[in-house]
């Protein structure tokens, strides 16, 4: 813990001295800089969101605000990501639930197996304006420095895996690598895997040296990282959408200026539609070019009775997840499946 500290102390002298050699020599009156960091590397959904959101900011606040964007690898894991925005380094960062779940165990509840409607357009409007998330999710961030700004879907959770899985006992020894989030973890236990929780830059390393047999991500991922590369199946088994937020610094929001809160606010409003578009033509582009790379690749969609079967296995986690997140976590729960079951 100590060294990660110094780690993090150092990444944030680094940032503050290349802010200032960057936007404060040239000028007499330096813009802000919003610092914005992803968990992902460029070209992927997250980057596609961040870009977009630089532009309008900068064209919103005609040049007061420059948006510096650091992408996977540059400033560490998704852990350090959000220590650094807790912290004020970075003013921005995207967080997802299963990581941000181990400080925050309400926002795990997006972990729970089979939670969402297939009505991915219905799954986004929930995502982006349910009042009863915003409360919950938003009060407990703030407790760990952070002010919750809005939370989108960036693909369903594929798993690519070196053996066919059709059922829960196809994972008997089965080495599954997951995100380090307890609620993930325990699914994979419960559907039989043998679950490694692993930094996503080292799962490709692993595949292909048969540590682990598989992995689980959207699909823009596993072509972007090349998992598919060291996989021979692609298997859509209904159990997750990949789920993440944008986490401001809490200090650093209350300090922002009026007219700044409200450039904010518009753009994180307008950009919803827009990355809900850009996912879905992405995630879409990205399986037509793993098809073409590797005509081999055997693409799997479970049946709804075979859905049933993880389903069933997974039920613990839904009492788990109430033990962990307590009477809050249980009211978000109920909240989303009223939402989501609207259309089942």
């Amino acid at each position: 813990m100590k060294i990660r500290k110094v780690f993090l102390q150092g990444i944030a002298i680094c940032l503050v001295w290349m802010t200032m050699l960057t936007h404060s020599l040239a000028a007499t009156e330096p813009p802000a800089v919003w610092r914005f960091g992803l968990e992902e590397i460029e070209g992927s959904v997250q980057d596609i969101y961040a870009q977009a959101f630089k532009k309008k900011v900068e064209d919103k606040s005609q040049g007061e605000v420059v948006v510096d964007i650091y992408s996977y690898g540059m400033l560490g894991e998704s852990e350090d990501l959000t220590a650094l925005t807790a912290i004020g380094t970075l003013q921005l960062t995207h967080a997802s639930m299963g990581i941000i779940g181990a400080q925050v165990p309400e926002m795990q509840v997006f972990t729970i197996p089979y939670l969402f409607s297939a009505d991915d357009e219905l799954n986004q409007r929930v995502l982006s304006s349910n009042p009863t998330l915003y409360e919950i999710l938003g009060n407990a961030l703030i407790d760990q420095d952070l002010r919750l700004m809005t939370i989108y879907l960036e693909g369903d959770m594929v798993w690519s895996t070196n053996k066919l899985i059709r059922k829960p006992r196809d994972f008997n020894q089965f080495k599954m690598r997951v995100m380090n989030s307890s609620l993930v973890i325990e699914t994979f236990k419960l559907f039989g895997a043998q679950a490694l929780p692993l930094p996503y830059s080292q799962v490709y390393g692993s595949l292909q040296a048969r540590i682990i047999d598989g992995q689980s991500n959207p699909i823009f991922s596993i072509e972007e990282m090349k998992f598919y590369e060291v996989t021979e199946y692609l298997i859509w088994s209904g159990q997750q959408k990949f789920t993440t937020s944008v986490l401001a610094n809490q200090a650093w929001y209350l300090t922002l200026s009026s007219a700044h809160k409200r450039i904010l606010s518009e753009t994180i409003e307008e950009l919803s539609p827009y990355i809900f578009e850009q996912q879905t033509k992405l995630n879409k582009a990205q399986l037509k070019t793993i098809k073409e790379s590797k005509p081999s690749m055997t693409m799997v969609t479970l049946t709804k009775r075979e859905k049933a079967a993880f389903k069933k296995a997974s039920d613990p986690i839904r009492k788990q997840y109430i033990e962990n997140a307590g009477e809050a976590g249980k009211r978000l729960l109920e909240a989303l499946e009223a939402d989501f079951n609207n259309v089942k």
